[in-house]
């Protein structure tokens, strides 16, 4: 067994000493206490003191089309950006969070029909990830669809939600400059641009 297919450690090899919430909301927030397993030693690590914020499961997709060589990616507004220097309003692939014990799949193309319009029926799955496992307990699964885009964009989403979503469509020959011009800011949408990049290569071929 090697670190590519075997872990160092497990959850077994943590000790928790106590939990503490802060905050119930939307997320969550609680303060852990702990000790975990050091690297070739036999002991523990003092105790130490995290924050840890608690969000759902969530699930994304890019869609695409190669007969009509376009993708489609959406734009909101994310508070998480609000100081970022090139804007808050994010380009994103279509994403969600899972409702209760509902299925990656079920939920991007729940959230797909609700951002864009666009039915799924096929689903590639791409990678099943922690954005920020410093902080953040949220897990995040990433797909690509190949669907029919419409001719234009548009505006989607769920107003009680306070979602106000665009939706735009590029073509392929845009791709190289959209992952270059910095105005990609978010991994999801990176790392499915550079599978689509990827794909058109092979395609290509």
């Amino acid at each position: 067994m090697t670190i590519l297919d075997h872990a160092s450690y497990s959850a077994t090899d943590v000790t928790i000493e106590s939990r503490e919430p802060l905050f119930r909301g939307f997320i969550q927030v609680e303060k852990v206490s702990l000790k975990h397993r050091l690297f070739h030693r036999e002991d523990f690590s003092p105790l130490i003191q995290r924050e840890l914020v608690h969000r759902p499961e969530a699930a994304g997709v890019l869609l695409y089309n190669d007969q009509q060589q376009r993708f489609a990616l959406i734009e909101q507004f994310r508070v998480g950006a609000l100081s970022d220097p090139v804007s808050p309003w994010q380009l994103e692939v279509i994403a969600g969070v899972l409702d209760g014990d509902e299925s990656p799949e079920s939920c991007i193309r729940r959230e797909s029909l609700e951002e864009s319009g666009c039915e799924i029926t096929t689903l590639k799955h791409l990678f099943s990830f922690y954005p920020s496992a410093g902080a953040c307990s949220e897990f995040f699964h990433l797909y690509v669809a190949e669907v029919d885009l419409p001719k234009d964009g548009g505006i989607f989403g769920m107003p009680d939600e306070g979602e106000n979503i665009q939706l735009h469509l590029f073509d392929y020959s845009a791709l190289e400059a959209l992952l270059n011009n910095g105005r990609l800011r978010n991994a999801p949408v990176i790392m499915a641009l550079q599978w689509l990049s990827q794909h058109i290569q092979l395609q290509q071929r």
